[in-house]
């Protein structure tokens, strides 16, 4: 019997202990204690300090961006005023830069493949290479103009001629051109293009008789030149003038054996020339 007792006794001892170790409570209402709620807390606060503090740096970097692109748009240094150029022979700086059509472009809306385009619709004008970087100056155009073959004077102004036929602006004059004079002057000034086969009959003529001033071009009976001895004659075009010089000369030829002095001659179709006589009034 005396054990219970003693039992008792030391089931109190233990649970005084237990009380007393235990840590102080926070109340809180209905709530059950967590001291993981509470470090979740502690982080979700720490997470909107940070998150603030990048929020306006993000916005600092927004405004910076938004000043720079101001800067960018409005800032006349980035607008187009003068060009650099290679390749000029007979054109200016000036005539590329009004062909390209950006003076007072901004850099940022200078398409180079459009410029391009703008500067090749100059007839003058073979080849062209943009280029747009931000050097000084920012945008540099290199050309390939076309070589003139002959000087064509039609109702009194002069024109060149290429290969191909292209009809371009006189820019300077050049002695050692060969002069076609046409005789329709009511044609007025030839835009476009003139027919190759003049040309290269034109260019035959003047190798054959280099001592010839000029050629007369006529639109029904091609080539020709008045001949020193008194008389006209016409070789049509193309590119046999060589046969048709030699078919000339064998006419001429017998025409001076019999003391004839023709108004014109043609050899505008080497197998049928002819020549014309003089109107006695």
């Amino acid at each position: 019997m005396a054990s219970r007792p003693t039992e008792r006794r030391a089931r109190r001892g233990e649970a005084r202990e237990q009380l007393t170790s235990r840590e102080p409570a926070i109340w809180r209402g209905n709530m059950p204690a967590s001291h993981d709620g509470e470090r979740a807390a502690a982080s979700q606060v720490v997470s909107r300090r940070s998150f603030g503090h990048w929020r306006i740096f993000s916005g600092l970097i927004v405004a910076s961006l938004m000043l720079v692109l101001a800067l960018f748009f409005s800032s006349d240094a980035f607008f187009i005023h003068s060009i650099a150029v290679g390749g000029l022979r007979y054109l200016t700086e000036s005539d590329i830069f009004a062909l390209s059509g950006i003076a007072n472009t901004h850099v940022f809306w200078v398409d180079p493949q459009e410029v391009r385009t703008r500067i090749l619709q100059s007839p003058t004008i073979a080849n062209a290479t943009v280029n747009v970087g931000w050097g000084t100056p920012m945008v540099q155009i290199v050309v390939e103009e076309r070589e003139p073959a002959l000087v064509l004077e039609q109702a009194g102004i002069a024109t060149w001629i290429d290969l191909q036929g292209r009809v371009m602006r006189q820019r300077e004059d050049r002695p050692d051109l060969l002069r076609v004079m046409n005789d329709n002057s009511l044609a007025g000034v030839p835009e476009g293009r003139v027919d190759t086969s003049m040309i290269a009959g034109a260019l035959q003529l003047h190798s054959l008789m280099p001592e010839l001033p000029a050629l007369r071009y006529n639109l029904e009976y091609g080539l020709g030149y008045n001949d020193a001895r008194g008389w006209e004659v016409w070789f049509g075009t193309g590119t046999d003038m060589p046969e048709k010089i030699l078919i000339y000369n064998a006419i001429v030829e017998d025409l001076q054996r019999e003391n004839f002095v023709p108004a014109s001659v043609y050899v505008i179709d080497p197998d049928h020339p002819y020549y014309c006589c003089r109107v006695v009034n």
